[in-house]
């Protein structure tokens, strides 16, 4: 006996979807809703990322441990850049933590909506979640290399500071602060393929401006202001300074110059990224 199903046209949900226009605000409350896609592309980021690998996830130790060796040899022994009175792997160490996640997002960010084209043209998401779920990724290997920088430290004798607690704080303007790049960068991947080569380039050349293989007491005190502007500086003091206690790279005017800048990066990339999605389908 056949059964026939009657469905009331009223109960079933309708969701329209309009296209972005202008400087629109991002709608945030997009992302609550599809947290459960953003949890899944960032565990598909992090496995295709390691996929058909030797060493795997080590690679997120490697990378970060064999920067250090190098600047080590050639900054620490060869040129004797001063490392304020600590060793001068855990100096530089300390700072490469929060680089890598940050020059992970320059690269993998930038290239999020032009590796994902075909979803992109197959159905309707927050285009958000494609960078937001790439720097999330790179979380992961933060937290590998910094169980490496314990080891260090137990190594070396050296204790964690009481503002150790502040550590989340400065993860989190780094997020804020690799977001904000990301975002200026996906969009104009899309429209302008050379971001792709000028990338490497631009993530090489932040690498140097930034207080890595030195320290940014080594920097003149008429061009503080002006260097501050680079919201990593901010990132790597603050990281020397909760973990190792130098006094150096104490909270000061720089770091609120870079926190500013942060801000800003990621509230224009965010702008600019709506007024820009509405082409995405068709460019990508």
């Amino acid at each position: 006996m056949e059964k026939t199903l009657s469905i009331n046209q009223d109960d079933i949900p309708v969701t329209i979807i309009r296209p972005s226009g202008g400087w629109s605000l991002i709608h945030l409350s997009d992302l609550w809703r599809y947290r459960e896609l953003i949890y899944f592309m960032t565990w598909r980021d992090i496995k295709v990322r390691y996929k058909q690998t030797l060493l795997g996830a080590a690679w997120a130790i490697l990378r970060p441990f064999l920067t250090m060796v190098v600047f080590s040899i050639f900054f620490g022994e060869l040129a004797g850049v001063p490392s304020d009175g600590v060793p001068y792997p855990i100096f530089t160490f300390a700072a490469l933590l929060p680089w890598e996640l940050f020059a992970h997002a320059l690269s993998v960010g930038s290239r999020s909506l032009v590796q994902n084209s075909n979803m992109i043209t197959k159905v309707y998401f927050p285009r958000l979640i494609l960078p937001l779920a790439s720097v999330l990724a790179g979380v992961v290997d933060f937290f590998f290399a910094f169980l490496v920088l314990i080891g260090m430290m137990i190594y070396y004798g050296i204790a964690p500071t009481p503002a150790v607690w502040t550590l989340p704080l400065y993860l989190l303007l780094t997020i804020v602060t690799a977001m904000g790049v990301s975002l200026w960068l996906s969009a104009m991947n899309v429209l302008y393929r050379d971001v792709g080569y000028v990338t490497p380039f631009l993530t090489q050349f932040w690498l140097f401006i930034t207080p890595i293989a030195y320290g940014a007491s080594l920097v003149p005190e008429q061009w503080r202001f002006l260097y501050a502007i680079n919201p990593m500086v901010g990132v790597v003091n603050g990281f020397r300074w909760a973990l190792l206690g130098l006094e150096n790279a104490a909270p000061n005017q720089m770091l609120l110059i870079s926190i500013g800048v942060s801000l800003l990066v990621l509230i224009s990339g965010l702008f600019y990224f709506r007024r820009m999605e509405r082409q995405f389908a068709d460019m990508v």
